[in-house]
């Protein structure tokens, strides 16, 4: 039995079982049929953005508007209190006297959770720092299902900024619920980090690390791209040794399987080459729209309009 959704902080993938996780994704496969309805007629949704975002703030605000509902927020914290030294649970305590759900992205790990902390109405991590962004998750797991219809036996890459990003914290949790093999492809200094290796190993999942990519293409279903993020180095000299260490063009899937699938959080820089994007390969345009669906069942289920 499903715990249920209704009220839901939405935080981190750790809380949510393999259930819970297609429970979401058959809701989204629904919301996908529906272009607009009136189901959030009278709900307001709190965006709030701390940190720059294209893809995540604006499939949220609407999937919200498809919903019938309303959109408050901003998207550059230099226009709220905090610039007159405001605290984050003072700011998220005034947000929610104007909204039924606040969805926050902040740069700072734990965030998301201290804005749920002070927070009567449901929160919706969209992404805190270098930890997690579960939504972002779920729109990938949506992809993959709709790309190849299962889980279990796919072989998965992720390559690229295994350490800082975030994205891939998120779907290597989520995908461990699930029999697949994961390929951790990064530079040795961008490499996963031990509490997500620890949790493969706790559940069996098997798991290759490396840093070659031609050794592994040609055994993947996917190839989850990440970009390596300049704005999570500290030290500029360590970002310059690793950059640009990958990159994914049309001649590259001669080395693959002929149906692998290339996917990524977007945006990218110039580790997918544009030379990609017209194939049957390329699913990371695809995969941002898949936002619209996933983050409309989400906001449906979480706000209690449906079970």
């Amino acid at each position: 039995m499903l715990e249920g959704f209704k009220g839901k902080d939405i935080i981190s993938i750790y809380d949510f079982s393999k259930e819970e996780i297609l429970y979401l994704l058959r809701t989204a496969e629904v919301m996908d049929k529906k272009s607009r309805t009136t189901l959030l007629k009278g709900k307001i949704l709190a965006s709030c953005f701390f940190e720059p975002s294209t893809r995540t703030r604006l499939s949220f605000e609407s999937a919200m508007l498809q919903l019938g509902g309303k959109v408050i927020g901003f998207n550059d914290p230099s226009v709220t209190s905090q610039r007159k030294g405001e605290t984050l649970q003072d700011t998220i305590r005034m947000v929610e006297r104007y909204a039924d759900l606040i969805v926050i992205r902040h740069p700072e790990i734990g965030s998301a959770q201290q804005a749920a902390d002070a927070a009567s109405i449901p929160v919706i991590n969209a992404g805190d720092g270098a930890n997690q962004h579960p939504t972002q998750t779920f729109l990938d797991l949506y992809t993959i299902i709709k790309a190849k219809g299962k889980f279990d036996n796919l072989n998965i890459g992720l390559l690229g900024d295994l350490k800082y990003g975030r994205t891939v914290h998120s779907l290597v949790i989520a995908l461990s619920h699930f029999n697949c093999n994961l390929f951790l492809i990064s530079p040795p200094a961008l490499r996963t980090p031990k509490e997500y290796i620890d949790e493969l190993k706790n559940k069996g999942i098997n798991f290759l690390v490396d840093s070659d990519l031609r050794s592994v293409c040609n055994k993947l279903d996917i190839l989850y791209v990440t970009r390596i993020q300049k704005e999570r180095f500290s030290n500029l000299e360590h970002y310059e040794g690793v950059k640009g260490v990958y990159k994914i063009n049309k001649e590259f899937l001669r080395h693959c399987k002929e149906d692998i699938n290339i996917m990524h959080p977007l945006p990218r820089v110039d580790e997918i080459s544009t030379d990609l994007d017209n194939t049957k390969n390329a699913l990371y345009f695809e995969q941002a729209a898949n936002g619209i669906p996933v983050r409309k069942a989400l906001l449906a289920l979480v706000l209690g309009k449906i079970k």
